[in-house]
């Protein structure tokens, strides 16, 4: 039997995708800080959808999670042949004025607890027949965002990371995609500690994480290297292009001040 392993699965996008792949009868794995979010979901998706759902509490802003994930997956005998890296978060304002602890926090369960899932978790995954990994970026990953710092380039990173990981594990039976969403109605602008006027001008662009949910897991089956979801991230991504970066990056200053 192969499982999906999720981060960040207790709420917002992790949760939905969850939920969309236990539909499709794929058994899950479900990861995130909150025990008690993760226990109801794990029982949802048991009830509702007949499928195998288990979970782990587990930090990623923590050292060595890597290897402690893995650890439990093969003390349950759980083959991975999806993994999904969907945690993440921001923090808005000038990253100075943050601690080194937070910033240091944020890049670890940006950047290097992905990374870390992805080394660890290949070896299982390229002995299966047919195995996906799935990125979560973010449409702030095609541009610099002033005040949104360390959130918009771990993101730049994320997508380029996945893009050239693709490539090396072409002919391989591993699938790598990375799914761009823009603002989503989750629980984001409220842990990047977002002002009220921020959060209201996101809002009139969200989506909800169900819809972003199914396109990312589509375009995962699909073998789909990189998808930004919507039409308008996906216009706002090529005026990044075809602007200049400075205009560009003084608007989106604007916005997150």
């Amino acid at each position: 039997m192969y499982y999906a392993l999720i981060t960040g699965a207790s709420k917002g996008i992790g949760k939905s995708i969850a939920i969309e792949l236990a539909k499709r009868k794929i058994p899950v794995l479900l990861l995130a800080r909150s025990g008690v979010l993760l226990e109801q979901l794990a029982a949802e998706i048991r009830d509702q959808y007949g499928v195998k759902a288990d979970y782990l509490v587990m930090d990623l802003s923590e050292p060595d999670t890597d290897e402690k994930i893995l650890k439990w997956c093969q003390a349950n005998q759980y083959t991975v042949n999806i993994l999904v890296n969907n945690a993440g978060y921001g923090l808005t304002g000038p990253f100075y004025e943050y601690s080194k602890k937070d910033n240091a926090s944020l890049l670890q369960v940006n950047i290097i607890s992905l990374v870390q899932l992805c080394q660890a978790f290949l070896p299982m995954l390229k002995t299966c027949e047919k195995a996906y990994i799935l990125n979560i970026a973010s449409s702030s990953a095609y541009q610099s965002v002033p005040m949104l710092n360390l959130y918009s380039s771990s993101k730049s990173f994320v997508l380029h990371f996945t893009r050239s990981l693709s490539h090396e594990l072409k002919g391989s039976s591993v699938s790598v995609t990375a799914v761009s969403p823009g603002p989503t109605d989750t629980d984001f602008p409220n842990r990047a500690n977002m002002n009220e006027k921020t959060k209201k001008t996101a809002s009139k662009f969200h989506a909800s994480p169900q819809s972003v949910a199914a396109i990312a897991v589509n375009a995962m089956f699909a073998g789909k290297r990189e998808v930004i979801t919507g039409f308008i991230n996906k216009f706002q991504a090529f005026m990044v292009w075809l602007l200049p970066k400075t205009f560009v990056e003084r608007i989106a200053a604007g916005i997150y001040k």
